[in-house]
C-alpha cells in the first residue's frame, strides 16, 4: 500500500508531556550523530540489530537500553501494533535542517516511517510533495518518502521527534484505514500497567530475492516512470530478466549452488540496460529510473548471499 497524498495523520494523540519527561531523563551520552552526517542532526537509538549501539538496517532487531528505559514509548509502539525495524529519537538543532531528498533505497520501499513530535515549536516545518505542515506535539504522522521532502527547524530550540520504522502488520493497518476514513482522534494516556509484547524484525532483507517480490518492485517503479522512447524496450528487457530469474528460482531457490547463475543474470541485465539507454529514463519525482531500480532490486537481489560469501572469505576467516 502507498499513500495517495504527501501526509496522513493517524487518529491517535499521545501525551507529549509524558514523552518529553522520558526524553529529558535520558543521559547526554545516549545521543549520537545522525548516520547521514547531516549537520545539526542527532539521534537516540531505540531499536537496532540485537539492541546494540549501531545504525545498521539489517539483522535481528531488538530494543536498546534506552528504549527499555522508556515505558511510555514502549506503550505507544504496542498501541501502533507494527513489527518494528530500526527506530530512534531524532533531534534537529535550532536553525538546522534535513536537506531535501527522496528515500529510494530498498529499506524505504519496504518500511513506513512514523513521526511523533515530542519537543517542537511552530517554526518546525515539514515539507513533502509540495505541501508544508507543522506537526503538533503528540500527533502521529505518516508521509510519502518517495516524494521530495525536507525538514527545517526555524525555532530557537532543538526539535525532537519519536521516529518509528515498521513494515506494518496487524493493528497498524487498522490505524491507517481509520485515518483514511476520517475516524475521530483518540487519546492514548500513559498506563503504568501496560507491558506490551513488542514485535521486532528478524528478516529484513533477502538472501536471494524471490521473483514475486521483484515483480512488485519493478511494477512500482514502472508506474512512476516518465514517458520516453526507450521506456518500453527497457521494460521488455526487465520482464525477460524477471522470467529468467523465476526459472532459476524454481530450480535453486536460495540454495548456494544457484548463486553464480543469479550473479550472471544480474551482470547481463545491467549491461543490457545501459546499452538500451536506461540511464536516460526518469521517474515522476525526477530520480533516474535506473538508479532506483538498482537500489531497490538489482543491489538487493542477492544481498544476503553476498554478505554470506563475504563472511566466508579467506580474509574474514583468517582475521
Amino acid at each position: 500500500m502507498r499513500l495517495t497524498r504527501p501526509f496522513l495523520k493517524l487518529p491517535l494523540q499521545f501525551d507529549a508531556a509524558a514523552l518529553e519527561r522520558e526524553v529529558r531523563a535520558l543521559p547526554a551520552s545516549a545521543w549520537a550523530p545522525h548516520p547521514t552526517g547531516f549537520e545539526g542532526n542527532e539521534a537516540v537509538r531505540l531499536v537496532t540489530p540485537n539492541g546494540e549501539p549501531t545504525d545498521e538496517l539489517d539483522g535481528v532487531m531488538g530494543p536498546t537500553e534506552q528504549l527499555l528505559a522508556m515505558p511510555y514509548v514502549q506503550q505507544i509502539m504496542g498501541e501502533l501494533g507494527g513489527v518494528w525495524g530500526r527506530s530512534r529519537l531524532m533531534g534537529l538543532r535550532a536553525g538546522g535542517e534535513v536537506p531535501q531528498h527522496v528515500d529510494s533505497h530498498y529499506y524505504w520501499r519496504t518500511h513506513w516511517r512514523i513521526h511523533i513530535p515530542v519537543i517542537t515549536n511552530p517554526q518546525v516545518l515539514f515539507s513533502c510533495g509540495g505541501e508544508t505542515i507543522h506537526m503538533e506535539p503528540g500527533e502521529c504522522w505518516l508521509f510519502d518518502s518517495f516524494r521530495w521532502h525536507r525538514v527545517v527547524n526555524g525555532g530557537a530550540a532543538q526539535r525532537v521527534h519519536l521516529v518509528l520504522d515498521t513494515v506494518g502488520g496487524g493493528p497498524f493497518w487498522d490505524h491507517v484505514e481509520a485515518a483514511q476514513q476520517g475516524v475521530a482522534t483518540r487519546t492514548v494516556v500513559p498506563n503504568a500497567n501496560s507491558a506490551p509484547d513488542l514485535r521486532f524484525e528478524r528478516v529484513n532483507s533477502p538472501i536471494i530475492m524471490s521473483p514475486w517480490e521483484m515483480r512488485v518492485h519493478v511494477g512500482f517503479i514502472a508506474s512512476h516512470a516518465e514517458p520516453h522512447p526507450q521506456l518500453n524496450p527497457v521494460l521488455r528487457r526487465t520482464d525477460r530478466f524477471l522470467d529468467d530469474w523465476a526459472a532459476l528460482w524454481s530450480q535453486h531457490g536460495e540454495d548456494r549452488g544457484g548463486w553464480p547463475s543469479y550473479a550472471a543474470l544480474l551482470d547481463d541485465m545491467k549491461r543490457d540496460l545501459i546499452a538500451l539507454g536506461a540511464p536516460a529514463l526518469k521517474l515522476r519525482n525526477q530520480l533516474p529510473l535506473l538508479q532506483v531500480l538498482d537500489q531497490i532490486v538489482l543491489v538487493m537481489a542477492m544481498s544476503g548471499a553476498e554478505r554470506a560469501t563475504a563472511e566466508l572469505s579467506p580474509e574474514r576467516l583468517a582475521s
